[in-house]
This record gives structure tokens, C-alpha cells and sequence, in this order.
């Protein structure tokens, strides 16, 4: 049996695997904590909960943050900041007792959608997630692409007061610099903006504002890295409560804004939902080292 897992700010989710090509029954999902050696452990527990009596041949999954070259400890994280330095993938072969391959977290997703989602048949495909936070990942012909320290695409710098969104009322004037994608348009930054969750928010100017600085982005984004599709995720794109941020609205954006391309790449909703990251662990499994 294949352990798959996918460590998130707030849920972590374990599934199991006889074939690295389908989840077998249901994933055990649990609160995530700050602590490295509690959430390690009880990973662990769920992993030996469902592979029963069969053995564990080896495990994969994702993290948000960035991972060090060889892809054992966090260097930099948003939501797991006591984790950083620490043994992490130390930790993970020892409660399971097998290798553990791990990757960024939106990397796993990008490569679930590209291998079983609303990536398939593409040769390049982009994955951006909006949701707490805004993560994001290359996937080649069919693999994690290459990188020194992994694609983060949501701290990108952007100006907010361009021709898209002349009346935009949002810039860091106590630093005097314009923030970054994700300080504009995750969920974090509609809470401190507006003191409500993404999904109690109704005011369409907001909205308006938000699908705006994702097209800023999203452009950027597809001039640096040229995909066939770009694959959108995330509460903030796909939520099911509440509003979420317009694609076709945000497609508007990009043919004002995307000029020096023919044609703009395919734009998809994200179809696995809350468990991509675990289609890639199993995708990313069948890869091997």
C-alpha cells in the first residue's frame, strides 16, 4: 500500500493506495497544528489505520512552503513557520517506516490536475490556487518542472492602480511599495480587508477588484512560463459557498492586458477539488525518485 498526504494550513489529508492510481476508500482528514512532531505522528496513525494488515511500501506529499534542494526540510513556510529547519521528512520515514517523497504543496495539486483533472492532455500546464494563500506550480509533459526552489507564483509584485483597475483603493503606503498577488486577492487579504470570510463577502466591487489583480497576475504568470492551460484552484475560484471569483471575467482582463501572444491559453477550473494534492502524490509516487 501507497501512503498519500497533503500537509495544508489548516486540514491535512491522508489516503492510501494499493496502485498509485486510486485513492482506496476515503482519506482520513484532521485539523492541522503548529506542531511539527504531534502532526507527524498522528499522520503515522492514519496511514497504519488505512492499510490494516498490509504493509507500507512507500509514501508521498505536500507541504505549503519552500523546500530545500533536496527536499527534506522547510525553508521558508506561511502557515508552519515553527516547522521550518526542522527534520520534516525525517520525521514522516520514521512514524511510517518507509521513503517519503515531498514536494510543495500547489506543486502536488498542479500535478494531480495535470495528470487526472482539467490538466490532462496538455503538454504545459500552469496550476494557480487562490484560496488562504496563493501557491502555484509548472507541470511539463506530465512532471514537476524544474527549479531551484520551487514557483510562487502568489509573491509576485504587482502595481494595483493599473488601466485594468484605475479606482483601486488598495496600495501599501506605509511602505511605499505595492504589494504582492497575495496580499491583494487571497482570502487573508479579503478578511483584513473587509473583516468577513471570502464567502460572506457579497459587495461585487470587491469581487470586481479581486478577479482585476488575478488577471495582473495570472498575466505575468503566463508570459514567464508560456502554457497551454492554466488551471485554476482554490476556495477563492471554486468555493462552494458563497461568491468566488469570476473566470470569465478575469479572462476579459487577460485579452486587455495579454498583447504580445496570439492567442491566450486554455482557462480551466481545478476538478479535484480539495484532493489534487493527493492525485499528485500518487502521480509523483509512480515518477519515483
Amino acid at each position: 500500500m501507497y501512503i498519500l498526504f497533503d500537509i495544508g494550513g489548516s486540514k491535512t489529508r491522508v489516503a492510501a493506495s494499493t496502485d498509485c492510481h486510486e485513492i482506496q476508500g476515503d482519506p482520513i482528514v484532521f485539523d492541522s497544528t503548529g506542531n511539527m512532531e504531534a502532526d507527524t505522528k498522528r499522520i503515522a496513525e492514519a496511514a497504519n489505520t488505512l492499510v490494516g494488515d498490509h504493509s507500507i511500501t512507500a509514501a508521498a506529499g505536500g507541504i505549503a512552503g519552500v523546500l530545500d534542494s533536496k527536499h527534506r526540510t522547510l525553508l521558508r513556510s506561511p502557515n508552519k513557520t515553527e516547522w521550518i529547519g526542522k527534520p520534516l521528512a525525517e520525521h514522516l520515514e520514521k512514524g511510517l517506516g518507509v521513503p517519503v517523497l515531498l514536494e510543495n504543496d500547489s506543486d502536488m495539486a498542479g500535478l494531480g490536475e495535470a495528470h487526472k483533472g482539467a490538466g490532462q492532455g496538455y503538454e504545459i500546464v500552469v496550476y494557480v490556487t487562490v484560496s488562504t494563500g496563493i501557491g502555484g506550480g509548472r507541470i511539463v509533459g506530465g512532471m514537476i518542472d524544474a527549479a531551484r526552489f520551487g514557483f510562487e507564483p502568489g509573491h509576485q509584485v504587482i502595481n494595483p492602480h493599473c488601466r485594468v483597475c484605475p479606482d483601486c483603493p488598495v496600495h501599501n503606503t506605509e511602505s511605499g511599495n505595492c504589494p504582492d498577488l497575495e496580499g491583494l486577492a487571497s482570502g487573508t487579504a479579503v478578511e483584513r480587508r473587509t473583516g468577513r470570510k471570502p464567502y460572506e463577502v457579497t459587495d461585487q466591487d470587491e469581487w470586481h477588484r479581486i478577479a482585476c489583480w488575478l488577471a495582473l497576475g495570472l498575466n505575468n504568470t503566463i508570459v514567464h512560463w508560456s502554457p497551454d492551460v492554466v488551471v485554476l484552484g482554490g476556495s477563492m475560484v471554486c468555493g462552494t459557498r458563497g461568491s468566488v471569483v469570476s473566470l470569465d471575467e478575469i479572462n476579459r482582463h487577460l485579452h486587455e492586458l495579454l498583447g504580445i501572444f496570439p492567442t491566450l491559453p486554455d482557462m480551466r477550473r481545478a476538478q479535484l477539488g480539495d484532493f489534487g494534492g493527493l492525485y499528485g502524490a500518487m502521480a509523483r509516487l509512480r515518477q519515483g525518485q
